[in-house]
């Protein structure tokens, strides 16, 4: 049988390569997409025949309906997306330029929707699929200086439910998966006294890591979150219970 295949995008490093190697081990061909194509990704494809990369910057929402023909033509109808690709720009929104602002907007908002749109097109002619919008806990609980990228991903969020309803008679589900902060390189660079109030916030007293966020998503590609749809999972050590 084929392999059931899954769209990753921002794919190269973090929770995208995370969720890269869980699905190629869980039996998925990755098909993914990031700016680059890190030393990371390309080991895997040099490991795998299960893995593809394409470089595309989703700063160019024009070009992304070719892009899923390419991809469709190369490797067949897509099972699963899983929108993860995201930018953002650390800032008071008073003193953001106009420019940070639409691109944070374009590639973390209206990038997903639009590939959303060509995949399930896809999707709707299989009768089944996995949609997964990777959001995060700061869309709901706010963060200084990250007004707009909060914004953005609150956005996922709506989108998720309103899809949700729209491709659910065709059996595909929509979820959004909210990470909390996660040990990656980014919250390395963390103040040590920043990092252990984020830590102290966790019942678990600790950071999730992105294998942790990387199952969640796992299990709703699954066939037994089949009913699961509409929602959000959040995995953050606890740190909003």
């Amino acid at each position: 049988m084929s392999k059931k295949i899954v769209i990753v995008s921002g794919a190269g490093r973090g929770l995208g390569l995370a969720l890269s190697k869980q699905l190629i081990s869980e039996g998925y061909k990755v098909i993914g997409i990031g700016r680059s194509l890190t030393a990371d990704f390309e080991e895997l494809c040099a490991c795998s025949d299960s893995a593809a990369f394409y470089v595309y910057d989703f700063v160019n929402v024009e070009g992304i309906s070719n892009l899923v023909k390419e991809i469709t033509k190369a490797h067949g109808r897509p099972y699963g997306l899983i929108n993860n690709a995201a930018i953002g720009s650390d800032g008071i929104l008073a003193t953001m330029h106009d420019k940070d602002i639409a691109n944070v907007l374009k590639v973390n908002v209206e990038a997903p929707i639009l590939l959303t749109k060509y995949v399930s097109r896809a999707m709707l002619l299989n009768r089944v699929g996995r949609i997964i919008n990777v959001s995060s806990i700061i869309g709901s609980t706010g963060f200084n200086g990250l007004s707009v990228y909060g914004a953005s991903k609150s956005a996922l969020s709506g989108f998720t439910k309103s899809l949700s309803r729209e491709l659910g008679k065709a059996s595909i589900t929509v979820n959004t998966l909210a990470p909390g902060y996660l040990e990656t390189n980014m919250t390395k660079g963390l103040e040590g006294s920043k990092l252990d109030q984020i830590k102290r916030r966790s019942p678990l007293g600790r950071l999730a890591n992105v294998d942790d966020a990387a199952a969640a998503c796992i299990f709703l590609l699954s066939e037994a979150a089949g009913s699961i749809t509409g929602t959000t999972i959040t995995v953050d050590a606890g740190s909003t219970a």
